[in-house]
């Protein structure tokens, strides 16, 4: 997969399926933004990647905040003056474990503002500057939570829905305008932030695929690559499943 002088956005890239996928495509030759809503780690990320500073920025984002997602792009815009890649990936879970009576109206707003909304604000500014740089691709991450339902987990299990059904609008409205959009729905994966669980908590989410592991972080960013490589030049308006055939029970 060639990404090369294409530049590509990651939010929430200083960890996680973020960080993975910010150091494939740089490895294969794409500008690579790091945005996160921690600058310094931003910045940190992208000097590993580039020490010069010349094909990677770091950048505060709060993805939330459409002010904020607007600078953003016009950062890259400014700098690298094209924007051809995005994986739209921030987002936060929230409380766990409630149902939907005992879910705050707090917390409801700020995970569907956080891992929703955000897509929302996202796709607004990115096409516009993937429409001025001939075109691009765009992954959003949902989850095997948008694709069915859970319980004690309402707000995130809407978010991810709902980032499915910005996609295929997405990709309907700018499908001969040369740009794609997916998104992926990842079982559990094996990231910093899962392996805080309990053991017992652990061995039952990765037991909950037919697989019976989590994915890796590379598994996922090596589809994501895929999808926003030119090797899948056909491919919009699709959710794909990247979850050890739990959605085949």
């Amino acid at each position: 997969m060639n990404f090369e002088k294409k530049v590509a956005i990651v939010t929430g890239s200083t960890n996680g399926i973020g960080e993975t996928i910010a150091d494939i495509l740089h490895e294969n030759g794409a500008y690579v933004v790091i945005a996160s809503r921690d600058k310094e780690h931003s910045e940190r990320k992208a000097y590993e990647l580039d020490p010069a500073g010349k094909i990677t920025l770091g950048i505060e984002c709060d993805v939330s905040d459409p002010v904020s997602v607007e600078r953003m792009v016009d950062s890259v815009m400014r700098k690298f003056g094209a924007l051809h890649l995005a994986v739209n990936n921030a987002g936060i879970t929230g409380a766990h474990n409630k149902n939907i009576p005992d879910q705050s109206i707090d917390d409801w707003n700020r995970v569907i503002n956080t891992s929703l909304s955000s897509v929302f604000y996202c796709l607004k500014y990115e096409i516009p500057a993937m429409l001025k740089s001939g075109g691009g691709s765009i992954v959003n991450l949902s989850a095997v939570n948008g694709l069915v339902g859970i319980a004690g987990l309402a707000p995130y299990t809407v978010a991810k829905h709902g980032i499915i059904g910005l996609t295929k609008s997405a990709a309907l409205e700018f499908a001969d305008k040369g740009i794609r959009v997916n998104a992926i729905a990842p079982g559990y994966v094996d990231t910093p932030r899962m392996r805080e669980a309990p053991a017992n908590v652990l061995e039952a989410f990765g037991n909950s695929h037919p697989m019976k592991r989590f994915a890796t972080r590379l598994e996922v960013a090596n589809f994501i690559s895929f999808l926003l490589s030119d090797l899948a030049g056909f491919c919009t308006g699709s959710v794909y499943p990247i979850d050890g055939g739990y959605l085949a029970q």
